[in-house]
Order: C-alpha cells, then structure tokens, then sequence
C-alpha cells in the first residue's frame, strides 16, 4: 500500500502568502504527473483509492484548494474563485517541477483545469473533466447554494457522517466502508463538535447567484474551452443535474473536442473510487 506524502506550498495573492497543502503517491522522481483537484465542497483525500492505483506507475498529487482541508482560508471571500485558484496551482506545479502534466479535475476541480489549460504555455499534456463543463445547469447551483457554506455542526460523528452522506447521494452506489472514508475527508472535529472542513465563506458566491451572472460566467468558460490544446477527456455521470448531455454534446464539437465517456448508475459526481472508473483514467493517460 502507497503512503500518501503531505506537503505544502507557498503561493502569492494581492492578500499576501498563503500555505497550499498537498498530498503526494508513486515516486517523486517519476517525470509523469497527474495532478488531480476535487470539487467544490471536497478534499484531496479524495483521492486515496485512485492514487492507490495508479500511483504503482506514475506521480500522482491532490491539493486541498484554498479554504479546504488543510489549506489556508483566505481573508477576502471574493478571492474564493478559479482565477485564485489557477494562481495557487502555478506555485504547485512548480513546485512539482513538472515541465508537463496530466490533470484530473472533478466539478470546481474541472473548471481550474479549463481555466489552467486555456493558458498560453500551460503545461496540461491530457485533461480530464469529470462531470463539469462550460455550460452548468443553474437549478444544479441553486441546489448545492442550499448546502455549501451553511453553519452546520454534530454532537457525534455519526450525525456529521449522515449529512454528509445525505447531500453526497449522488454520487451513487457505495459500500458502507467507503461513504465512512467519503464522510471522514471532510469532516472535522473541534470542541466536541463535528463540522465540515472548509471556510463557510466559500458559499458567499452561491447566495446571490442569478440566471444572468450564471450565464456570463457560462460565456467566459466556453472561451477558456475553446483555447484548450490538450488532449481531453469528458466523464458525465448518467444522472447528473449539473452537465447536460446537451451541453456535453456541444463540447464534442468544440475546442478539444474531447472523447466522452459516461458512467451509469451516478449523478454528480462520480468518485473514482470503483475499479471500472479508476481503469477509464488509466486507460485514457497510457
């Protein structure tokens, strides 16, 4: 069984230093890297299963994006967006010293990586955009705005574990034992009381979130789409209430015109934590 290595980088913002956290499977040395970036709630501990795998022949890395697991929260709410976090990425990827890499992106995870690799010079050699695209469905936003942010917290871990399976049911079939690693990644405990791991302040952009700002967001991501040059790699989850299948099918049209793959039995998003979709990574990066 791999060890995953905790580290942490230094990244600039306009507020000054700020710590990255990031975890690392496989052989540092190893000159091919998949960087991977978990949704909008999530950690990098998300990744423990696939990196298990796949980190036998190659370097794989998760970070906690700013505000999450073991990262810094940051001072300013507005700062909470992809262009801070394809900021913090560029100080990792230095770090990382790669010269190329694969990304692995799910949901916000898979809109820094559009954002990362519609850059001139950007290192993204295959991308893969898990349950995400340029066009999301706002009754989807509007769903995750009645979650994310809200000042929740449990008397035992049992309770937070049930929240968090509660709003993670789309995610789909999974054994009893990996909800408990699905839960605990992003569950902690302080003063007797268990609470999600990220700053509540990462929710302040859902609550006045608007059909008309959605779509102007929606405009600037379909320009970041169409500049990507990487190889890419679309995962749309059969029942996902985010990416449509008409948005998907528009992506196949346009910039990469990635390959598609879709997942039965799931909305959004799939895991990675299943034999048959850690092997449509694999298969896809060798």
């Amino acid at each position: 069984m791999l060890t995953a290595r905790l580290h942490t980088v230094q990244w600039l913002s306009p507020h000054g230093l700020h710590k990255l956290a990031y975890r690392e499977w496989g052989d540092p040395d190893n000159p091919h890297v998949l960087l991977c970036v978990h949704g909008l709630t999530r950690s990098s501990a998300d990744f423990e299963t696939m990196a298990q795998d796949l980190g036998k022949n190659i370097r794989v890395v998760a970070a906690d994006m700013p505000g999450r697991g073991q990262s810094d929260w940051l001072p300013d709410p507005t700062m909470y967006g992809v262009p801070t976090y394809v900021g913090a990425c560029v100080a990792l990827v230095a770090r990382l010293n790669a010269t190329t890499l694969d990304w692995f992106g799910t949901s916000m995870g898979g809109l820094i990586g559009m954002g990362y690799a519609s850059l001139p010079k950007n290192p993204i050699r295959k991308l893969i955009l898990n349950d995400v695209g340029p066009s999301l469905n706002f009754s989807a936003l509007q769903r995750i705005g009645e979650y994310v942010g809200k000042p929740v917290q449990f008397q035992t871990l049992q309770e937070a574990r049930q929240y968090i399976r509660t709003i993670s049911q789309p995610f789909g079939p999974h054994t009893e034992s990996q909800w408990n690693e699905l839960c605990d990644s992003v569950l902690v405990e302080k003063n007797g009381t268990w609470r999600p791991h990220y700053d509540p302040a990462i929710g302040q952009a859902f609550q006045n979130l608007s059909e008309s700002t959605a779509l102007l967001h929606e405009t600037a991501l379909w320009a970041a789409f169409d500049a990507i040059q990487a190889e890419t790699l679309v995962v749309r989850g059969e029942h996902s209430d985010l990416l449509s299948h008409k948005t998907v099918e528009e992506m196949r049209q346009r910039g990469p015109k990635p390959s598609v793959v879709k997942i039965l039995g799931v909305g959004h998003a799939p895991t990675f934590m299943q034999n048959e979709q850690i092997n449509i990574v694999r298969d896809f990066l060798f």
